[in-house]
């Protein structure tokens, strides 16, 4: 693909030579750049790509996409000169590139994204697996893993990177994909990551304090995941929470068709709750009764959104109730195991302040007094500090027995970040906490403590099958754990 048709949707401040350049490939990595390529020089969190364009015109770069023309102006390549092509943002340009080189794949697809605090996961996975149970072939970008139909891809980030991101959705087209959803990240809506995408729906669900190790303060985190809804088009659905003090904030500037859920006021979808116990939930959505396999008041916001959505996008509200009594809960988020000996364990991913909260609420809500809550939960290392004594504070206040454990370390001390979270705990909390470095250890003293009807919750990691220590990731999966224990009991009650 020549160079002229491939810059044609940029905004171009400059441009330094004939762009009717042969482009092989397009790399905003200088180590993967080979001969013929187009070199993206963006601008990151810890890296500017500024610095390596010689390092990119060496290994045969043909053209330069960046934001300021080195000082040293043109480099003879081979006989040739690259081609600089000045942008205003080239973490921007890089999205619109990829779009372009891949054949605008999201252009092809029903794109929907969903962004929020919590229930990402959940409504991007049950989304994609209504539509697929409709007949139709649908893709998916999660936290927990990526899929082309029926095709799993592991992935790293909540959303990839733009490569990685356009790829995929090329490689959807190719499969047949008419549908996608996919998890939208404040990183990677900070990052110009999404840039390139043509969204048809946007889903937000709620906002509470998270990664402010990277956004600083909460209005930042807060702009972030509004500009998602600020760029959407008009031919687009923006469906908000309206419970959330936030849901309202991200339909003040969106061009799109704004859509409301709630289960507590009016709006386009209104959702009751019946009754919760821990196989399931009944409630009332717009006025129609449904029996779901979800727990909890958390839940019945994340099945309004999935309702909402597929009725946003065409599909008739009775087909959508029978398709979404028939989904079960996604991996890590409210998974439930019953002992042997009369109690449950809960293994959720729970891994801020308010997620916690809800969850543990949810199951005082099921529990009513008959039985206690013993929860083991960690916080990530390297992440924000300022979070970890609240979340100790919510789990010994709704929990009758506390375990204070490792969670992902990363390059801090175990013991020193349950210690920040005990900072958060009073005389009478501590009494009632145990700190258990050792996850495995914590989890097994939790068995230990349980009798019949009490519940254990297992939080802060959830799908994830890893602890990172110093680096490196060592398997360590809390479903395993608890399904071991449990096949033991069942081995000695036999």
């Amino acid at each position: 693909m020549e160079l002229k048709e491939l810059i044609q949707s940029l905004k171009v401040l400059e441009v330094t030579e004939d762009t009717q350049v042969e482009i092989t490939a397009v790399q905003s990595d200088s180590r993967q750049v080979e001969a013929g390529n187009l070199f993206v020089a963006v601008r990151g969190v810890s890296v500017d790509g500024h610095a390596y364009i010689e390092s990119a015109i060496e290994k045969g770069a043909v053209a330069i996409v960046c934001e300021e023309i080195p000082a040293t102006g043109k480099k003879q390549l081979g006989g040739a000169y690259p081609v600089f092509v000045r942008v205003k943002d080239s973490a921007e340009a890089l999205g619109q590139l990829l779009s372009v080189w891949y054949g605008k794949p999201s252009e092809q697809l029903v794109l929907v994204g969903v962004t929020g605090t919590n229930g990402k996961t959940t409504i991007a996975t049950l989304l994609y697996e209504m539509f697929r149970k409709m007949g139709y072939k649908v893709g998916l970008l999660s936290t927990v893993c990526n899929y082309i139909d029926g095709e799993a891809i592991p992935t790293d980030h909540t959303t990839p990177d733009p490569q990685t991101l356009h790829r995929l959705m090329a490689r959807m087209v190719e499969a047949g994909c008419e549908y996608a959803f996919m998890e939208v990240s404040s990183h990677s809506i900070d990052q110009k990551r999404i840039s390139g995408l043509l969204f048809d729906g946007g889903i937000f669900t709620n906002l509470t304090r998270d990664h402010l190790d990277y956004h600083k303060t909460v209005e930042n985190y807060l702009k972030a995941k509004k500009q998602f809804f600020d760029d959407l088009p008009a031919s687009a659905f923006a469906l908000t929470n309206v419970d959330d003090k936030s849901g309202g904030v991200m339909l003040q500037n969106t061009a799109a068709k704004k859509l409301t859920y709630s289960l507590r006021t009016l709006a386009d979808f209104k959702g009751k709750i019946l009754e919760s116990h821990f196989e399931g939930t009944e409630m009332l959505i717009n006025g129609r009764e449904v029996t779901t396999r979800f727990v909890g008041r958390f839940n019945a916001y994340n099945l309004l959104a999935v309702y909402g959505a597929a009725v946003a996008l065409g599909k008739e509200p009775e087909e959508v109730l029978v398709v979404l009594s028939s989904l079960h809960p996604v991996t890590g988020r409210f998974q439930t195991f019953r002992s042997p000996l009369g109690y449950t364990a809960i293994v959720d991913y729970a891994h801020t302040p308010d997620a916690l909260t809800n969850v543990l609420n949810t199951i005082h809500d099921v529990l009513r007094g008959n039985g206690r809550v013993i929860t083991v939960v960690g916080c990530g290392g390297n992440r924000d500090k300022g979070k970890r004594p609240l979340m100790a504070k919510e789990a010994a206040r709704l929990s009758d027995r506390l375990i204070l454990t490792s969670d992902n370390p990363r390059f801090e001390e175990p013991d020193a970040i349950i210690q920040d979270m005990v900072a958060g705990l009073d005389v009478a909390d501590k009494q009632r906490t145990l700190c258990i470095t050792d996850r495995a250890e914590a989890i097994k003293t939790a068995v230990m403590l349980a009798e019949r009807g009490d519940v254990i919750l297992i939080a802060g990691k959830g799908h994830e099958d890893y602890q990172e220590v110093k680096g490196v990731k060592h398997h360590f999966d809390d479903s395993e754990q608890v399904k071991s224990i449990f096949n033991g009991q069942l081995t000695m009650d036999n």
